[in-house]
């Protein structure tokens, strides 16, 4: 698996880089947005969201678990962040997400056995107040080069 680390210097910022990734998305891509509390999660998702064509607000899906953005194609935001693990019954209720839509889901450790398989893996982390790392993991060597911001761009 290939990574490319990059840094944000805001939430706008964080938004466009998303937005990068999500154009190669497909439908039944599995992306996976790892990271501390209050380092840009929902904001990641909510850029890919944006470039993907969902004009409706985009918020975090923490108690509701998930949002289902129709649109073409469709988006699904998971959030598993009170899940110690996931059993049978509940991938019952989380599997709808991830049928004929892009996924993105949030604190995925919870359910990484049981997920579909990802096609690319987000961490984000604090540099300090401003700004963020961004690491992106991806076996797609071109999907990482356009996300960098530099269709050349080794990685």
């Amino acid at each position: 698996m290939a990574r490319l680390e990059l840094t944000s210097s805001s939430p706008e910022e964080t938004e466009r880089l998303a937005g990068r990734l999500a154009r190669r998305l497909l439908v039944g891509n599995v992306v996976t947005v790892s990271g501390e509390l209050g380092t840009g999660k929902t904001t990641f998702v909510r850029g890919a969201c944006r470039a993907l064509g969902i004009e409706v607000p985009v918020t975090s899906p923490t108690f509701t678990i998930g949002h289902r953005y129709p649109g073409n194609p469709d988006v699904s935001h998971l959030d598993l962040f009170r899940f110690k693990g996931v059993s049978p019954a509940e991938w019952g209720d989380l599997e709808p997400y991830f049928e004929d839509a892009i996924c993105f889901v949030e604190w995925p450790e919870a359910a990484a056995r049981v997920l579909p398989p990802v096609r690319v893996a987000v961490r984000l982390s604090h540099v300090d107040r401003e700004h963020r790392t961004i690491e992106v993991e991806s076996d797609d060597r071109q999907l990482l080069a356009e996300v960098s911001g530099d269709v050349d761009a080794r990685v």
